[in-house]
């Protein structure tokens, strides 16, 4: 099933009955690039400074729950999620995944939460940092690999020799629903931008996202098609060295890239998702790519307004400068209401 059809009302439901959720803060500068500019901004989201914590947790609490009812045959209640019981039933179960950090994290605490056990691959390029904070969530670490993709294929063999459960924010043919998961946690961010810019009664023209593997983008553009009021523009944003959803778009096909290794730690990720990409292709999006020093000044920018972020979590306002300095879209704007939307994906660490 390569399908992206979620139910955005289910990870909304959890997550209001968690302690630690509440909306992340929509932001309005007017001093970018004598721009006026949304600015969605999910460094802080949950305690573990990324958006990834919607995924993660969402999905982790999504699978125990599936094998609470195969078990016991029974639906497990919103209380039960925190119970002893459960916890106790939770503890049987490893869940297996390698990251460039955030989505780690993320599953992490959902497994030190709900009471399962969680390893996470790391390549050698991931921050020591990282490593640090998944070892406080209780995780067991192993450094696998140089790349992404190779901590990605020890993962894969891990899960499969240890009968652990992959769960993987990429999805390939084959293996579809956990990742599906993690990409239905994120609707929570469309869903709370729908319901802030009807409380402002303002809405974006254009919309930048940025994508790695493309769970974020294709979750937000999801929802912004079928449930947002007025419709933006939608740019998603790609490292100039892994534009892996731009070049699947163009051949029509989900397909590897290769290239150099992008400071963009969270967005360099060289083959796309495929449920990700499928639910792309029927958005109507465009695609833009950014160098490192873009996405460096990106970072200073919104630096300099007090959010801090890094290259990866300043990805989509560098594709928004980009785009403003061509003479195409300078004459865009000058002609038209433009208001863009960023979303600022994690914080410095």
């Amino acid at each position: 099933m390569t399908e992206f059809n979620p139910n955005y009302i289910n990870p909304q439901l959890l997550l209001n009955a968690c302690p630690m959720y509440e909306k992340s803060p929509l932001i309005q500068l007017k001093s970018i690039a004598q721009l006026d500019v949304f600015i969605k901004d999910e460094s802080h989201r949950m305690g573990l400074g990324s958006f990834k914590a919607l995924g993660g947790i969402y999905a982790v609490a999504t699978l125990l729950a599936d094998k609470w009812l195969a078990v016991t045959g029974k639906k497990l209640t919103l209380e039960q999620y925190t119970s002893i019981e459960f916890k106790h039933f939770s503890s049987s179960t490893t869940f297996i995944c390698a990251s460039a950090g955030n989505h780690g994290l993320a599953v992490a605490s959902g497994a030190k939460i709900f009471g399962a056990k969680a390893i996470i691959h790391l390549s050698e390029e991931v921050p020591e940092e990282f490593e640090k904070r998944l070892i406080e969530k209780c995780a067991v670490v192993v450094r696998s690999g140089k790349t992404y993709e190779e901590s990605v294929d020890a993962a894969i063999k891990d899960a499969n020799s240890s009968h652990g459960v992959l769960l993987a924010d990429g999805s390939w043919k084959g293996y579809t629903y956990p990742p599906s998961l993690v990409m239905e946690g994120y609707t929570v961010i469309a869903n709370e931008l729908r319901e802030q810019f009807t409380q402002i009664k303002k809405w974006p023209s254009h919309v930048f996202i940025q994508a790695g593997v493309g769970g974020l983008a294709a979750s937000m553009a999801y929802m912004i098609r079928k449930y947002w009021q007025q419709q933006p523009e939608i740019i998603v944003v790609e490292s100039e060295f892994a534009p892996c959803l731009r070049t699947s778009h163009r051949n029509g096909i989900a397909t590897t890239v290769e290239g150099n290794v992008s400071i963009m730690g969270r967005l360099d990720c060289k083959a796309p998702s495929l449920v990700a990409f499928n639910a792309l292709e029927k958005a109507h999006v465009d695609y833009l790519t950014i160098s490192d020093k873009e996405s460096i000044d990106a970072t200073r920018i919104l630096q300099e307004n007090n959010i801090s972020t890094t290259p990866s979590g300043a990805a989509g306002l560098a594709g928004l400068l980009k785009m403003y300095k061509t003479e195409k879209f300078q004459t865009f704007f000058a002609k038209n209401n433009f208001k863009p939307l960023i979303i600022v994906t994690e914080n410095k660490l």
